[in-house]
């Protein structure tokens, strides 16, 4: 490749990477969240997809792209909701109801979303970072969502309390040890069900991005699971909310790697570099599965520790 060629590529993979790794952002930060709590979530994909759907429904009603993600972040915190209540019932499994809810959440999506896959809503707006550069494909890659600077924002304050607040030590401490928790006259249930509610929430707004902003559309396949994705991503971060926003980058990275080799003709292999999120993901978790740090970080009320 000719060094231009190079330049366009890399240019192409940045703008990929800033668009991509917002809604892995929210769902692995949702998913940290809950995690650090000592539940598992593996419901987030069908709260993805119904966040997506509540979204673009509430911003074609109403003209305002900002309602429908809130709507979308009500609607994760009901599926979460749903999730933390079931979970805290006599001999629960929380990682089979997660499976269930995402099913469940995916089919409400599809069901109520079948009409508007026609019609198009409002979209959120552009912030325009690299048109001091002078050069419009990298004024058109800099271009980022108010949402991305959201969900960095959100990762700094949750590794901040995490570290320094009452409530990040009471987190921490049931998701370690729920009879220490417990001891300290904590209400090791209450805590998981408000973690896994405000962990939908923000699962639920990175499916506002993906309906309206990029791609910017409802449709059935809009998710390609990377609600399941930012699970292995969240274990690559070892619970840390700051690792959780680089390692959504990779995998935004990665998946554009696809697209941006075919912006400059280069076709041969194309599905495989569209399939580089999976494989990165399975490597993550062959990789985790023996990894000593992983073990030494994983909240140790996990149900997957047990």
């Amino acid at each position: 490749m000719s060094d231009n060629t190079l330049f366009i590529v890399f240019i192409a993979i940045l703008g990929g990477a800033l668009r991509v790794s917002t809604p892995f952002m929210f769902v692995a930060l949702g998913e940290c969240l809950t995690e650090k709590s000592g539940r598992v979530n593996l419901g987030l994909e069908g709260t993805l997809v119904l966040g997506a759907m509540s979204a673009y429904a509430i911003s074609y009603h109403t003209g305002s792209p900002w309602l429908g993600v809130l709507a979308a972040g009500c609607a994760g915190s009901a599926l979460g909701a749903m999730h933390g209540y079931i979970c805290k019932l006599p001999k629960v499994n929380d990682v089979a109801i997660g499976i269930a809810m995402m099913l469940f959440g995916t089919g409400l999506a599809f069901f109520f979303g079948k009409a508007y896959i026609q019609p198009t809503a409002p979209r959120l707006g552009s912030i325009p970072l690299g048109d001091w550069t002078g050069n419009a494909q990298l004024a058109t890659a800099l271009q980022i969502n108010s949402l991305l600077i959201i969900g960095i924002l959100v990762a700094m304050a949750m590794s901040w309390a995490f570290a320094n607040t009452k409530w990040g030590l009471i987190i921490r401490m049931t998701g370690d040890s729920a009879p220490a928790a417990m001891a300290m006259g904590v209400s090791v249930d209450l805590v998981r069900f408000l973690a896994t509610t405000a962990g939908g929430f923000l699962a639920g707004v990175g499916g506002a991005f993906l309906s309206l902003y990029y791609p910017g559309s409802w449709n059935q396949g809009l998710s390609s699971g990377q609600g399941l994705m930012a699970v292995a991503l969240v274990i690559f971060a070892r619970w840390d909310p700051l690792r959780c926003v680089a390692a959504a980058f990779l995998f935004g990275a990665t998946g554009a790697i696809g697209p941006a080799l075919q912006s400059v003709g280069i076709t041969q292999g194309y599905y495989f570099f569209n399939a580089a999120p999976y494989i990165l993901t399975l490597f993550i978790m062959i990789a985790s599965a023996g990894s000593k740090r992983a073990s030494r970080d994983v909240p140790g009320e996990l149900s997957i520790t047990k």
